[in-house]
């Protein structure tokens, strides 16, 4: 592709760029923005690009020319390589200059912007790896093997947000819960802008009463602050609010700990936290996918009263105890005391007091305002694709997300200019798995991620094998990259190649049974670990639109659903609930095949409004 250079410099200077020995001019617009294209090269590297206007001169070494995918999403995007399962090995041999990373920084928007506020291209290294997105790392990793030219990821993600937030304040106005706010610039509509955002988060560094009056005193006077039961999310009060809020409680202990270590266990805080216990502190957090565990050192714990203080920093979304209730414990000689129930807090910064509302200052406050800081800035740069990871969030709203989902990819589209291919994740299996057939938010949100496949330069992996019911974070990262780089060669690479699962196509009424048809076979249907092929995972129903479980076979290019004690069957569902983890239902390459129904009856969340 042409290679696009753009920037800022006095109004009608003139700017020379040099790449490879080839050069290109230009001259500034009356606000001093000036572009520059260059031809299409072949790969390589490195190069220096020499940037030189009338007085000065900007010189980048160590640039490579190759393909240029943005990774984009909420937190199992986010998540980091060092939190994934073989992380440490994997890290080790993380060494390879031919990727290049660069991560965008968290950055929320009131109004589109042209520049990030920060951010590096950094090799691909032990040093840099770490702290990456996981899943882009082992995609760009299996990628680059197969294609041979260098490949840069651009990780811009944010964990627990909507996909409303990523779209811009443009298309927004498709969506009918913004459809009011049509004329009206973002900022008009929230009622506030990102100079109130900016004040209220110089309030969080430097106003906190909490450090200047030393709530955190073991003999302060807690009897007549307000009461909530932990652990729970902020309620309440606070439940639109984010910011800082300081939390008490008193445990008292029995003589036999007088000298000896402790561990203090809070469960899971979102976002963070700084502990103290009788006025020391004791540990603190800046990550919410960690569990907050603090060793306490003789001499911290005495006989009788014991306080615990906790200051808990929210940065958007839902802040809180997000853990669970057999995690929030102090242990101590054998003893283990439970912290769960009663707690003391006092706010010290909220966002209502800065001009902010009851909307929060988080991403999900408002529609387009990632998009504004994170994605905005990047429009121009040449990509050859975005692999994304998000929904979770919007599970609730799954129905909506049937149009949410394509309006945001023809969004990005039509900021570009072309129709790059987008590849996504489906959502992962997770929570307990029923024992009975039953409707399910996450079934529809799936739902919803495969129409979007009738969008053109699309894909889709399947990796409800991969999830862990216990956790929404699967530390299983390596084989969704690894998926996606395969769709991604087919996808983007045109590569004759079956890169996912097969694709539910139509059904057959037969008496007793109902007979499925499938797309994206290969050369035929298998059932994962059952050389008789037998199936997992289907359930069928009557006119009564009550499902049972359902036994399945493969017959041919077909797949044979019924039940004896049903004799009129109408409708199938396949891998139909929130953990659907017994699926086997694959094609010739060993693509899962993506869970589906065969009714169109109204489900859980087809009621529900856009948000």
């Amino acid at each position: 592709m042409p290679i696009r250079i753009w920037g800022n410099a006095d109004a009608k200077e003139i700017v020379n760029v040099t790449l490879n020995g080839i050069s290109q001019s230009a001259t500034t617009d009356k606000s001093g923005k000036w572009e520059i294209v260059l031809p299409a090269l072949e790969a390589g590297g490195p190069f220096t690009v020499q940037v030189k206007g009338k007085e000065n001169e900007i010189l980048f070494d160590n640039v490579m020319i190759g393909d240029v995918w943005l990774c984009s999403g909420q937190s199992n995007m986010e998540f980091s390589l060092k939190g994934s399962t073989n992380a440490r090995k994997t890290i080790r041999h993380s060494d390879n200059k031919h990727i290049r990373l660069f991560t965008v920084p968290k950055n929320i928007q009131t109004a589109a912007r042209g520049d990030l506020p920060e951010g590096n291209w950094e090799e691909c290294n032990p040093l840099t790896t770490p702290d990456f997105s996981a899943v882009a790392y082992y995609f760009g990793e299996a990628l680059q093997k197969e294609v041979d030219v260098p490949v840069g990821l651009i990780n811009s993600s944010w964990g627990g947000t909507d996909i409303e937030t990523w779209t811009s304040w443009e298309s927004a106005m498709a969506n009918p819960v913004y459809m009011v706010h049509e004329g009206k610039s973002l900022e008009q509509a929230i009622g506030y802008s990102t100079r109130d955002l900016e004040r209220y988060h110089q309030a969080l560094r430097t106003k906190d009463k909490g450090m200047t009056e030393r709530w955190y005193a073991a003999d302060r006077d807690i009897s007549d602050l307000k009461t909530c039961e932990l652990p729970s999310a902020w309620d309440g009060e606070l439940a639109n609010e984010d910011g800082i809020v300081w939390f008490y409680k008193d445990v008292v202990l029995p003589q036999s700990v007088s000298g000896l270590s402790a561990l203090l266990s809070l469960g899971s805080i979102d976002d963070r936290d700084v502990t103290f216990v009788n006025g020391i502190k004791v540990g603190g957090t800046n990550n919410c996918f960690f569990g907050r565990r603090y060793t306490l050192n003789p001499g911290v714990l005495k006989p009788g009263r014991n306080r615990i203080t906790v200051k808990v920093i929210d940065m958007g979304v839902k802040g809180g105890f997000t853990g669970k209730p057999k995690d929030l414990f102090l242990e101590v000689g054998g003893e283990r005391y439970s912290l769960v129930g009663k707690w003391h807090y006092k706010p010290s910064v909220l966002t209502s007091h800065y001009g902010l509302g009851n909307l929060g200052s988080g991403p999900n406050a408002f529609s387009s305002l990632l998009y504004n800081g994170m994605i905005a800035p990047l429009v121009g740069y040449n990509l050859k694709g975005v692999i994304w990871y998000q929904g979770e969030n919007n599970t609730n709203r799954a129905y909506a997300y049937r149009n949410l989902f394509p309006l945001m990819i023809k969004d990005w589209r039509r900021q570009w200019g072309y129709d790059f291919p987008f590849i996504w994740v489906q959502l992962a299996n997770f929570m307990a798995v029923d024992t009975q057939p039953k409707e399910s938010e996450w079934a529809e949100l799936r739902e919803a991620q495969n129409m979007a496949l009738s969008l053109p330069v699309t894909g889709q992996v399947v990796i409800t094998d991969l999830g862990e019911a216990g956790d929404i974070h699967p530390k299983n990262k390596k084989d969704v990259g690894q998926r996606l780089a395969a769709n991604a060669l087919q996808v983007a690479y045109g590569r004759d190649s079956i890169a996912s699962g097969p694709l539910y196509r139509s059904m057959e009424l037969v008496p007793g049974k109902i007979i499925l048809s499938f797309a994206n076979m290969g050369k035929g249907l298998q059932a994962k670990g059952n050389k008789y092929g037998y199936l997992n995972g289907f359930a069928i129903a009557g006119d009564d639109r009550k499902f049972v479980w359902a036994k399945a076979y493969i017959e041919g290019d077909k797949v044979v659903v019924f039940n004896e004690a049903l004799k009129r069957p109408v409708a199938v569902r396949y891998g139909w609930g929130n953990n659907p983890d017994d699926m086997n239902l694959i094609n010739s390459a060993g693509y899962l095949a993506s869970p589906f129904r065969t009714d169109s009856w109204s489900g859980v969340t087809q009621p529900t409004l856009y948000k």
